[in-house]
């Protein structure tokens, strides 16, 4: 599921059919009661979407304590749109992105033209449901043959031009340039020396490159868990930030990726996301959108020493209030 523009989610129904909203949650609260909140939106479940994205963030900047706010909706359930809102309050975590960049620096002209006829090939695949990939040899390959053709092109693509590619994604002032040099980056035969390039793009100032460069970090972790040999470490630092991002897209992204890379349960891993993120796991496993809230919920059961049996089964009974209830205000899950 895409997140979808407020207004474009408004138009895109026939005959001006506003869309209705069945389900608000909101994250970044840490002191702004949600009621508030939800005054200055305006707006509840039932209700339909607000006509100004601009003027609803407006309304909710204006509150007491708020720095800034972001609406985010999302196409469907119970029949209607999720409306995420995002509060940023005065004194919280900031997840900071990098200067836009200033080189114009690009990718060569045939390179472009290969990624833009594979992503035509790609988007119909998609239209016709046939968008199935696998990730396991570290990078996706789509079920559907053409577009599979393209991605194993992108191989030899990777390997020849990964120096360019770098380049491109670190310093373009083009932000469709490093999107695409962050998804070319991913099929590059030499991870480790492709990791750190996409670790920087977690902080690119353009949210596709930095949600096109943890897929692409994703479809490494999937790789590296099941080939130990292969040496391919991957830092959670920032994708822990990005949990505690104003933008839903940044925070779901991120759930979705550690999730694969604390599998095996690294210690380290699990201590960081307790100390920097646990406030954002907590209400992101709280939210009414079951299927994305869960990614929080499993990270949090992880945190808590739960087995992946454990965190299944309380899930799947209703029981997540009761497993979350027991982090305490400390930060620790309590005894």
């Amino acid at each position: 599921m895409r997140a979808v523009p407020l207004c474009l989610l408004a138009c895109s129904l026939i005959e001006a059919q506003v869309p209705r909203i069945s389900v608000i949650d909101f994250y970044g609260l840490r002191k702004v009661p949600e009621s508030r909140l939800r005054q200055a939106l305006g707006a509840r479940e039932g209700d339909p979407l607000p006509a100004s994205k601009a003027e609803a963030e407006d309304r909710l900047e204006r509150v007491d304590g708020v720095v800034e706010a972001r609406l985010e909706a999302v196409c469907c359930e119970a029949g209607g749109a999720m409306l995420f809102v995002g509060i940023e309050e005065k004194g919280a975590p900031h997840f900071e992105w990098h200067a836009a960049p200033a080189s114009s620096v690009l990718l060569p002209a045939e390179i472009v033209e290969t990624y833009r006829s594979f992503l035509d090939r790609y988007e119909q695949s998609a239209r016709s449901g046939e968008d199935r990939e696998s990730l396991t040899r570290g990078y996706a390959l789509a079920a559907d043959p053409e577009v599979r053709a393209y991605q194993e092109r992108f191989v030899g693509i990777a390997e020849k031009n990964l120096a360019v590619l770098q380049n491109v994604l670190r310093d373009s002032t083009e932000a469709d340039q490093r999107a695409m040099a962050a998804y070319l980056i991913g099929y590059a035969p030499d991870k480790r020396a492709a990791v750190e390039t996409l670790q920087y793009a977690l902080r690119d100032p353009e949210e596709a490159v930095r949600h096109t460069a943890i897929r692409a970090l994703s479809a490494f972790a999937v790789f590296a868990s099941q080939n130990a040999g292969a040496e391919v470490r991957i830092s959670p630092t920032w994708a822990i930030e990005m949990l505690n991002s104003i933008l839903w897209g940044d925070r779901t992204e991120a759930a979705g990726f550690l999730v694969t890379l604390t599998e095996r349960r690294d210690p380290a891993a699990l201590d960081q996301l307790r100390e920097r993120a646990l406030p954002s796991l907590v209400e992101m496993a709280n939210w009414k959108s079951l299927r994305y809230a869960l990614p929080a919920y499993i990270l949090l059961g992880r945190i808590a020493g739960m087995t992946e049996d454990q965190i299944q089964s309380t899930w799947s009974k209703g029981e997540r209030d009761e497993v979350i209830a027991k982090f305490s205000s400390s930060g620790r899950p309590a005894k």
